[in-house]
């Protein structure tokens, strides 16, 4: 069987284009979410960092369902949801943040989905993105000083 010119070029910008979901990864719900959440905000200020690390991990494969899923009213909340959570990220972070590594690794991935899905949204979502995008770098280099300095 052959495929016509057309149909891989669609192929091709669907695998390209779509962020990539993994078939055994689990989108957390809203109550996941939700209780993430509770807990990070009442957590010692060493452990807010990590939970909200996860937190915004979780947002961003639920925003990648969205967008996978066409539903551009709930992904563009999600994004000023990840945006605000990632601002409490960085009022967060201490010297004495716990599990630095393990949030620098979550932010690395969620950095790489948020760059894959970039180019799927309107200009304004983009935007929002790219400012988020720039808050994460600054959390990163601040992680990354806390690792090579202990």
């Amino acid at each position: 069987m052959y495929l016509s010119l057309s149909s891989i070029a669609a192929l091709s910008f669907f695998l390209l284009a779509m962020p990539v979901l993994a078939a055994n990864e689990i989108i957390p719900t809203a109550a996941d979410l939700t209780s993430l959440q509770q807990r990070a905000s009442q957590a010692r200020p060493s452990e807010q960092c990590f939970l909200y690390s996860q937190m915004v991990h979780g947002l961003t494969q639920k925003v990648a369902a969205q967008i996978a899923a066409d539903d551009s009213e709930h992904a563009n909340a999600t994004i000023h949801q990840i945006d605000q959570v990632v601002s409490l990220i960085q009022h967060n972070l201490t010297r004495d943040s716990k599990h630095v590594k393990d949030s620098e690794l979550l932010l690395q991935d969620t950095t790489y989905r948020l760059i894959q899905m970039l180019h799927l949204l309107d200009a304004d979502d983009q935007a929002m993105v790219q400012k988020t995008l720039k808050q994460i770098d600054n959390i990163n280099d601040q992680l990354l000083t806390q690792v090579f300095t202990h």
